[in-house]
């Protein structure tokens, strides 16, 4: 497994090594001690998460503050995405930065979001199946997120504007300027 630095600090891209053959193939999505040994970070993963969405969904970006905040690996396990995360962190040295990145079936390719980091994704194939490990259980009463189409941040979900589903809660999310923790 290749694990690249983003220009977000702690944000990696994770790219595994995948064994094809004609039975299929074979890959170690994860593994504890390596991702520690390459990054500097020990991450105890305590919640899985999975969705399926179809073309045009953006979901995000969201986070949990506090002693509540959340480390995320995420993946697609069918379709493909676009995966955006921003760098939240007050007094980060890479505070705003945005990191975007292809997540599909065929690449496996994986994020790892740091605590403190908004994040979301945009369905891009016809149906996505997405999946994530979390270091820290979902509490409602602690997620915020800003806009997904945020004008400072400039992310091009690849998705026209008149085409993008969005829940009732992310058309809700605040402006960056409006943020209040």
């Amino acid at each position: 497994m290749k694990i690249e630095a983003t220009s977000i600090d702690e944000c990696f891209i994770l790219k595994p090594t995948i064994f094809r053959d004609d039975r299929g193939f074979f890959m170690e999505s994860f593994n504890r001690q390596k991702f520690a040994d390459a990054t500097g970070l020990d991450v105890d993963f305590v919640q899985d998460n999975l969705s399926q969405s179809t073309y045009g969904v953006v979901r995000g970006l969201h986070a949990q503050k506090g002693v509540n905040a959340q480390a995320k690996l995420v993946s697609v396990l069918q379709g493909e995405v676009l995966d955006v995360a921003v760098d939240l962190r007050k007094g980060s040295a890479t505070y705003g930065k945005v990191v975007s990145v292809l997540l599909n079936e065929t690449n496996r390719h994986q994020l790892f979001v740091p605590k403190g980091c908004v994040h979301g994704f945009a369905v891009l194939s016809e149906q996505a199946t997405f999946f994530y490990k979390c270091d820290n259980f979902y509490a409602p009463a602690e997620e915020y997120g800003i806009r997904h189409d945020e004008p400072s941040l400039g992310i091009d979900w690849r998705i026209p504007v008149d085409q993008r589903i969005l829940s009732e809660k992310d058309q809700l999310l605040p402006s960056l300027a409006d943020l209040k923790f």
